[in-house]
């Protein structure tokens, strides 16, 4: 049985717990080689800091441990500005997928408010063209709670899930992933709150007939 090389793109370090932590614990359950690649340090106060920089990696490190893979790498671009030269983070993007060789890519969706999630989707479509090689065989869009759901009410920043991820049994995973990131979390009933997302798992996994599920857009499916 053929296992998946499976690369998780974020903007910032807990978009992948956030978007994707039970399905890469789902993905790691199942044999397959899973890669997270963060794009950028994240600001405070529109300000880089050293200190909270490292600190912050070291969260995503032991949410990586807590999800269950091993390849965590990060582009260290500076937040808040992936807007601004698109190319510089194309070219960084570029390399991973090539060593990576991805057969599946997770991505930001579109739509979402926060521009540097908006320039890792565009930065993703070219990297992962679909007569590049290595080919992509399967791209999806992921939800970030707080800012996928916060967009404008505009057709064109609409989140349509048509693809879903059953992830009762790895939820859990995801949960325990988002307690490393105590910066970042936040009391219910902000969406970023361990309770938020159990509430949005369940329901997504409503409009599916799960007990829990992950949501997506699909892309591009060339198993189809």
């Amino acid at each position: 049985m053929s296992r998946e090389r499976v690369l998780v793109i974020a903007a910032h370090m807990d978009d992948e717990v956030l978007g994707v932590g039970a399905t890469i614990a789902r993905h790691v359950r199942s044999g397959d080689r899973v890669t997270v690649c963060i794009a950028c340090h994240r600001a405070y106060d529109h300000q880089i800091d050293p200190l909270l920089v490292r600190q912050e990696q070291a969260s995503a490190k032991q949410a990586a441990r807590a999800l269950g893979y091993q390849d965590l790498r990060f582009l260290g671009l500076h937040d808040e500005r992936l807007d601004e030269r698109l190319i510089d983070v194309i070219v960084p993007l570029e390399a991973c997928v090539r060593k990576v060789r991805p057969t599946i890519v997770y991505t930001h969706h579109r739509g979402d408010s926060n521009q540097d999630h908006r320039a890792v989707y565009q930065a993703t479509l070219i990297a992962c063209r679909s007569l590049s090689k290595p080919k992509t065989r399967r791209l999806l869009a992921y939800e970030v709670p707080s800012s996928t759901d916060i967009a404008a009410p505009v057709p064109e920043a609409a989140f349509q899930p048509n693809f879903y991820v059953n992830v009762e049994a790895s939820l859990p995973r995801k949960l325990a992933a988002m307690r490393c990131y105590r910066r970042e979390l936040r009391p219910f009933p902000h969406p970023r709150s361990l309770k938020g997302l159990q509430i949005l798992a369940a329901k997504r996994g409503m409009e599916i007939g799960f007990d829990a599920a992950e949501a997506f857009m699909l892309l591009r499916d060339e198993w189809a």
